[in-house]
This record gives C-alpha cells, sequence and structure tokens, in this order.
C-alpha cells in the first residue's frame, strides 16, 4: 500500500464518496481516492496550477479512472453546497494568504457528518488547532499517526 492510501485509510475513505482534494498538486492523493471510492464515488482534484491539473488528467486516463474531476481555483471550488463526504487538505494550509476564505469555501461544500482532512507538514499542531479549531467552522473528531481529522460544526454552513 502506497504512503497516500495508508493516509486515506486512516481517513476513512469509502466507496461511493464523493472526496475534494484541495490543493491537489500533482494528484497522488487525489488518484489513491479515485482507486479508493471506485466507479460509484467521485473525486474532485482542485489546484491554481494548471499544468499540475493536465499532468493529473492523463495520469487519471493512463490508469482508467474516470471518476476524477479537475477544477482550476485557489478557492472556490464551483461544487453544490453540502455535497462532498471528505475533503483532502494537504501541505496547503501554510501557503493560503487568506485561509479564512479557503475554509469557509471547505465547510460550505462539505455535508453534514463530512470529514475534513489535514495534514501539513510546515505547520506544527498548536498553529493547525488555532486555524481550524478554534473558529466556528470545525471541530476536531480525531488526531491519527498522518492527519487530523475535523468535521464540520452543523451551524457553519
Amino acid at each position: 500500500m502506497s504512503p497516500p492510501e495508508k493516509t486515506l485509510r486512516e481517513v476513512g475513505i469509502r466507496p461511493g464518496w464523493a472526496v475534494l482534494d484541495f490543493g491537489c498538486g500533482f494528484g497522488r492523493h487525489a488518484l489513491a481516492a479515485a482507486r479508493l471510492v471506485g466507479e460509484s464515488g467521485r473525486v474532485y482534484a482542485v489546484d491554481r496550477d494548471r499544468t499540475r491539473l493536465a499532468r493529473l488528467r492523463k495520469l487519471a486516463a493512463r490508469q482508467g479512472l474516470s471518476n476524477l474531476q479537475t477544477i482550476l481555483s485557489d478557492c472556490s471550488t464551483g461544487l453544490e453546497r453540502e455535497s462532498i463526504d471528505a475533503v483532502l487538505f494537504y501541505d496547503v494550509l501554510h501557503a493560503l494568504a487568506q485561509p479564512a476564505r479557503v475554509l469557509t469555501e471547505l465547510a460550505r461544500v462539505l455535508k453534514p457528518g463530512g470529514l475534513l482532512s489535514v495534514s501539513d507538514h510546515h505547520l506544527n499542531q498548536a498553529r493547525i488547532m488555532s486555524l481550524l479549531a478554534t473558529g466556528d467552522q470545525f471541530r476536531l473528531v480525531k488526531r491519527g499517526r498522518r492527519t487530523y481529522t475535523f468535521a464540520r460544526k452543523e451551524s457553519s454552513a
């Protein structure tokens, strides 16, 4: 099992889920998620770099993954409100100029009971918690070996 698959198993990604990989980069986690959710699921890979998204589309096609869609953006996903089961937010938080704007978008698209999986090797636990768990949008559900898992607070949508 690859490191991205181990991370996603820790999150609890399941077949049939809709997953958003925000700041997907070259798409290692997006591709692993597409395999895990299967044909009945959907993965949306968001990044602000057009070249990376083009490369990801080619890799997905080569691997026969038709359930992955790319979105060019640095914030707005264009996805329906409460349409996503899990958001992958890996090594992105530290680079955001306006994290509150992005976190509001992520809270908007998460379903009630949906999960926000966060990991950022550039930030320590205190900084991650101060950005995510001190506001009115997310609450910490669990701390795993690789990730912090948050749930959307019901009043935040």
